[in-house]
């Protein structure tokens, strides 16, 4: 982001929900979770107020509404330059968090495809099951650059580990077909 921190607003959201029945209650947290918020006690989360957030701010005080609860959103920025760098750090430091979650699970991908190949599994169904986690790390990753607006310092290392991800698949993609159009006979 290229303004100072004091110039970042943020969106404060204070939702109360009934205790019961508790669905409501996790569908709201899942929905805030989902978009990045970050929590700062119980029911009370933030976002940075840029568009990115804006729908699912949207749909978790519609989930509340639904629910019978209260939202209330309110604008907010640091009152002095070391709260908004403090707010800015601990948004930063969730999304670092979030990256590496991802780079272990780009970690669990190339070891299972390792795997893969270690047992000469060359079938199109695992080539298939690859192929939709890396769509499903793709997509991920998509989520997570748009979520990481400060730019925590793992996110460089996250889209090279995607690339070689996608590199690793390619390579798998290219030992399946040439298992499937090997033939039994020997050139002459």
């Amino acid at each position: 982001m290229t303004s100072t921190d004091s110039d970042v607003r943020w969106l404060i959201l204070v939702i109360k929900l009934p205790a019961d029945p508790s669905r409501h209650r996790v569908a709201v947290w899942r929905e805030l979770r989902k978009i990045g918020a970050l929590s700062l006690g119980q029911g009370i989360w933030a976002v940075p107020d840029v568009p990115v957030f804006a729908s699912g701010v949207k749909r978790a005080l519609a989930l509340t509404g639904a629910a019978g609860g209260q939202g209330l959103t309110l604008q907010a920025a640091g009152r002095s330059e070391q709260d908004a760098a403090l707010f800015r750090d601990m948004f930063t430091a969730a999304r670092s968090a979030d990256w590496a979650e991802f780079l272990a699970d780009c970690g669990k991908f190339e070891a299972e495809i390792a795997k893969e190949i270690r047992i000469a599994k060359f079938t199109l169904a695992e080539l298939e099951e690859e192929e939709q986690s890396l769509e499903r790390l793709r997509r991920w990753h998509r989520d997570l650059t748009a979520r990481d607006v400060f730019g925590a310092p793992e996110a460089a290392e996250a889209g090279e580990r995607l690339k070689h991800c996608a590199a690793v698949c390619e390579d798998y993609a290219e030992r399946v077909f040439a298992a499937l159009h090997a033939t039994d006979q020997e050139p002459s």
